[in-house]
């Protein structure tokens, strides 16, 4: 069923929202309640008629239901002061009094599989609001039938942990795989499956070796984003199975969502959705700077504003705390405390399927240490390949289970190289081996992170601290020369609130080796 008003069409099947041609990315429950509220027209609803539809009678805040409703007022046009659209009566709820058009479209909710289109030419899906990919089976180019039951399950294999991925919209095997034996255009692809990206592949055996090559392509442009290749052992078949689906996807989510944040910064601003709003967040936040960090909370703030349900924007939001809090950029640290605590509880309780929202959610949760271990189990049970998720499982566990951190920070390397934190990850593994009383290593990890990012607080903190351990007064004092350029007021007495989490012993191991590094008081 499609309702129609104004310039705006809302299509309860596909359960998209359109306004003025441009498909609009709203929440769950908001387009749920704007549902509601068009179906009753007719009449006024009241707010436990909302509670009821929307929330199964749950108990919801005054300010949440408003907020949502802010958010429907919003995505239509309307206004709590116009309210041309929607309009509140005193005392009795709420009623839609547009015009509305009941159209039923079945045609344009079904999609026509190119085996079903042979007899007519392929109608263009419409994309979704969200990044969106295709996986066409690999091909066997062994020469050997035999082997292509391991492409095709090299092919479901990744389009399962593709899956896991929740803002990636990912075509079902089913689809994909009535273009397996066909020589096909990614464009003509993209265009029949409604999809923004498609990878593609192949597996070739030469005697007990083989080789697996796979590639991301733009389907809307062709333009390819990124390839490898992979070889191993046919005896290991299914061991080489899973290193190929782990290192694909290592590669794959980073690519994707540089190219959506590519694509965002193209869109006009009058036109973002709460998604476009969040890629451009994650561009200022991985510029690591004070400037882009401000930016990022801005611009989470406005993707849960279009959004109120946005798990993943409360969960960035809770990082840029963290990054605020490591690097000295809190203005007023007693509130932004009670915020970034306010944003990551948000995120759980929005993310219940949501990895991102499970990893990036407990960024700043103080010395609750085993809440935050437990968030980031979950976040690795939801996808086992989100590098984030590996990085918060390493950082959290350097205190306690130093060994544990480093092969989980070792893992991450290896699943992610080209990730944007990667500096992070090197400055993890610093903390680590210096709690492990392994200064020489912490040092040559922290001086890696540096080479990235050479003004890394935590990095510069950790180096001179593990230099001064290891003897290296010299090198160490340099290096917080540096550290004081950048920030001239920090003090001994600042660590432990740099550091939460930090067992006593840790924390005088610390401020002994910043002390000898010159470091003052």
């Amino acid at each position: 069923m499609r309702f129609v008003f104004e310039d705006c069409a809302l299509d309860t099947e596909r359960r998209e929202f359109w306004r003025a041609g441009e498909l609009i990315s709203v929440g769950p429950q908001v387009f749920d309640l704007l549902v509601y509220l068009i179906r009753n027209h007719h009449r006024v609803v009241s707010k436990d008629n909302l509670l009821e539809a929307i929330w199964g009678g749950r108990i919801i805040s005054e300010s949440t239901l408003t907020s949502h409703l802010t958010a429907v007022r919003k995505a239509i046009g309307d206004n709590g002061d116009e309210q041309r659209l929607i309009r509140t009566v005193p005392r009795k709820g709420l009623r839609f009094v547009g015009d509305v058009r009941e159209e039923r479209d079945d045609a344009s909710a079904k999609r026509i599989a190119p085996s079903a289109a042979a007899s007519r030419p392929p109608i263009a899906v419409a994309l979704p609001d969200r990044p969106s990919i295709a996986v066409l089976p690999f091909t066997n180019m062994s020469g050997n039938p035999e082997r292509d039951y391991f492409a095709d399950g090299m092919t479901e294999d990744i389009i399962t942990e593709l899956s896991r991925i929740r803002w990636l919209f990912v075509i079902a095997r089913n689809s994909t795989f009535t273009y397996k034996g066909r020589a096909v255009d990614v464009k003509q692809v993209g265009r029949e499956l409604g999809v923004r990206y498609v990878l593609e592949g192949g597996v070739r055996q030469s005697g007990e070796r083989m080789r697996i090559t796979a590639q991301l392509i733009d389907a809307t442009t062709g333009a390819h984003l990124w390839a490898d290749r992979f070889d191993g052992m046919s005896k290991d078949v299914f061991d080489l199975q899973d290193q190929v689906t782990a290192r694909a996807l290592g590669a794959i989510a980073p690519k994707l969502e540089q190219a959506e944040i590519e694509r965002a910064k193209r869109k006009p601003t009058e036109n973002l959705s709460a998604y476009d709003y969040f890629l451009r967040g994650m561009a200022s936040f991985h510029r690591w700077t004070r400037e882009g960090n401000y930016e990022a909370l801005q611009l989470f703030n406005a993707a849960t504003e279009l959004d109120p349900e946005f798990a993943s924007a409360y969960g960035m939001a809770s990082w840029c705390y963290c990054q605020r809090l490591a690097h000295r950029w809190m203005i007023d640290p007693s509130q932004e405390a009670v915020e970034g605590v306010r944003v990551a509880r948000l995120a759980i309780e929005f993310g219940r399927d949501d990895a991102v929202a499970f990893a990036c959610g407990i960024g700043y949760r103080g010395n609750d240490y085993e809440a935050g271990i437990t968030f980031i189990d979950r976040a690795l049970t939801l996808n086992p390949n989100l590098a984030c998720a590996w990085y918060f499982s390493g950082l959290l566990r350097a205190v306690g289970e130093p060994e544990v951190a480093i092969a989980h920070l070792s893992h991450v390397m290896r699943l992610s190289p080209l990730d944007p934190i990667f500096f992070l990850m090197q400055t993890g593994t610093a903390l680590a081996h210096f709690i492990a009383d392994r200064p020489e290593e912490a040092a040559q990890w922290a001086e890696r992170a540096l080479q990235l990012k050479p003004n890394c607080h935590p990095a510069l903190r950790f180096a001179a601290a593990s230099r001064a351990a290891a003897g290296d007064l010299d090198r160490a004092r340099k290096i917080t020369a540096h550290l004081r350029e950048i920030d001239p007021e920090l003090r001994i007495s600042h660590l432990k609130e740099l550091t939460p989490g930090l067992r006593p012993e840790d924390l005088a191991k610390l401020e002994k080796g910043m002390r000898e590094a010159g470091l003052p008081p």
